[in-house]
């Protein structure tokens, strides 16, 4: 049985689960909303609508209990069902799992040597006061993190290495060819407009590209009205679309994608534009280094750094052949180390030996 939250690691679910399947595992998931549950039933996967609304919401853990008592694992995928589920699931007599999709904003340019977004005390029980709680949830049972940065920074956190397992992301590949460039170039990005995910450097990157591009950006957030009247103060042609459910479709039909962000873990975005067989242009965080070898499988740059990004953008812009190879070593790298089977595999396996 797999707990998942409405948005965020879903679109890695919707990828894990049928892989399982395939592997032998009989997967059940309970998620948020209907609309998410209906997605998975369409995948043949039974799916169940329970959601949790907060941290504390120990009613929706009630909920949850009784079907508890059939699972043989129990593997949870963000911080309200790691939480409120593991321990159930435990007292229950599942073997727990847990995946690691991200840290909390807060600390996790950490990972990247960068300071923690906030001072004093309260920074202290971030790190300090977070990776205990982390770490005592850990002993329930197993974790999975997708990135090997990610790792490395649990560990050197006195976080339980010995019920830590690197699985990265794995996603289907679609496309080994890139499409048709269009005219202007149309460069693009998916994510939720925070902060962290620097969509403010990309437009101030856009606005240095001497190139003619046509901006694209999917994903809703806090942010989007600022960004929106940033577009338009430096006279981008960026259309917002805010959130869709159609995101790997909106993919394919990119030139360059671009991921800015602040952090990140081992984004799925970044994986589904390289399995469309589109360039990336990404900053070098987290687990990205891990996707991206720089020059080949797409360009890094660093964080916060408007002028590489739009230089690096205006590379592929001006050189159609770079660009294009680029595009298809992406492709080739998804099949060879991101492939979804093999994701599956390995969960299945991890699951075997935990219920033995």
């Amino acid at each position: 049985m797999t707990s998942i939250p409405e948005a965020g690691p879903v679109t890695h679910l919707r990828t894990l689960v049928p892989a399982v399947a395939a592997a032998g595992v009989e997967p059940h998931v309970v998620c948020a909303t209907e609309q998410v549950a209906a997605s998975f039933r369409d995948l043949g996967v039974e799916a169940t609508v329970i959601p949790l609304r907060h941290k504390a919401d120990v009613a929706g853990a009630r909920r949850i209990w009784p079907l508890l008592g059939g699972a043989d694992v129990v593997h949870t995928h963000d911080r309200r069902s790691g939480l409120l589920v593991r321990p159930a699931a435990k007292a229950r007599g599942a073997a727990v799992f847990h995946t690691y999709h991200g840290l909390p904003h807060q600390v996790a340019g950490l990972v990247d040597g960068r300071p923690v977004q906030v001072s004093g005390a309260h920074a202290a029980w971030l790190v300090h006061g977070y990776m205990a709680m982390e770490s005592a949830l850990a002993m329930l049972g197993q974790v999975i993190v997708p990135s090997r940065a990610v790792a490395r920074f649990l560990v050197a956190h006195r976080f339980p290495a010995g019920r830590l397992h690197v699985v990265p992301n794995g996603i289907d590949l679609r496309r080994r060819e890139p499409a048709p460039a269009h005219d202007p170039l149309v460069v693009g990005t998916a994510a939720i407009l925070e902060h962290r995910k620097g969509v403010d450097v990309l437009l101030d990157a856009a606005a240095r590209v001497d190139a003619p591009m046509r901006l694209e950006i999917f994903g809703d957030g806090s942010l989007r009205g600022e960004l929106e009247q940033q577009a338009r103060a430096l006279g981008l042609d960026a259309q917002f679309h805010g959130r869709v459910d159609d995101v790997r479709t909106r993919l394919e039909g990119l030139d360059v994608f671009v991921l800015p962000s602040r952090d990140e873990n081992l984004p799925m975005a970044l994986l589904e534009a390289m399995a469309a067989a589109v360039p990336p242009v990404a900053t070098r965080v987290g687990g990205v280094p891990e996707l991206v070898v720089d020059g080949e499988s797409g360009l890094l740059v660093a964080v916060d750094d408007a002028v590489g990004l739009a230089g690096a953008i205006d590379a592929l812009a001006r050189d159609p052949e770079r660009r294009e190879r680029i595009a298809r070593e992406a492709a080739r790298r998804v099949a060879d180390e991101f492939e979804a089977e093999a994701l599956g595999r390995r969960m299945a396996s991890l699951y075997a030996d935990a219920v033995r």
